[in-house]
């Protein structure tokens, strides 16, 4: 039921449509990411050959996506989850049209659950000190996780360049959002977070076996 451009809970008209309408387009963004990635994986340079095939690659477009479009916690959530969603079926389309068949569904289902956790932190770097203490150590962490994974685990089978690149990036998105807190309790709330996430990447990933290029 819609009443002077109020829906039946509420909620008005607009606001909603316009954060329907970013969700959708996040989605459509990361769709083509997605099916940019298996095309990228022919022709990136070795050095950075390993940008098509990790989890920073689709990381930081979704952060940024979310950081630039999302309104509210909600929005973010579920901004973070459609393009983590949308960019693992676009590299399925693509690489099926490529003659390469890809099977989404258990990268899909993972989107799922860590899309809303990159989204949130995304969103709370706009937030109050605390949460964007928290969001820049989750951002962080997964950076500087892979970075070591990849210099450790994979180190054999790709070259370090990228894994530095992952590393400096997460190195300075820390450091940046330290600078911009200036305060103590904040700025360890920060770096014990990036820590804890750093670890729990590089534990999840020897478990799950799944990444090589």
């Amino acid at each position: 039921m819609r009443r002077d451009g109020v829906l039946g809970y509420g909620l008005p008209v607009q606001p909603v449509l316009l954060s329907f309408l970013r969700v959708v387009f996040t989605a459509w963004v990361a769709l083509i990411l997605g099916g940019l990635t298996p095309v990228a994986q022919g022709v990136l340079p070795d050095e950075v050959a390993s940008l098509a095939n990790s989890v920073a690659g689709w990381t930081v477009p979704t952060a940024a996506l979310v950081w630039w479009l999302a309104r509210s916690r909600v929005e973010a959530a579920l901004g973070g989850a459609v393009a983590f969603v949308a960019l693992t079926l676009g590299y399925s389309v693509v690489s099926d049209w490529r003659g390469e068949h890809f099977d989404p569904t258990f990268w899909a289902t993972l989107g799922l659950v860590a899309g809303p956790v990159i989204g949130l932190a995304a969103h709370a770097l706009r937030s109050t000190a605390r949460e964007a203490a928290v969001g820049a150590g989750v951002l962080a962490g997964v950076l500087i996780g892979e970075a070591v994974y990849g210099l450790t685990v994979i180190a054999d089978t790709t070259s370090p360049v990228f894994w530095w690149i992952c590393a400096a990036a997460g190195v300075v998105l820390l450091g940046a959002m330290c600078v911009r807190l200036a305060r103590p309790g904040v700025i360890l709330l920060a770096c014990v977070t990036t820590v804890a996430l750093a670890g729990a990447f590089v534990v999840a990933y020897r478990m799950l076996g799944t990444v090589g290029t």
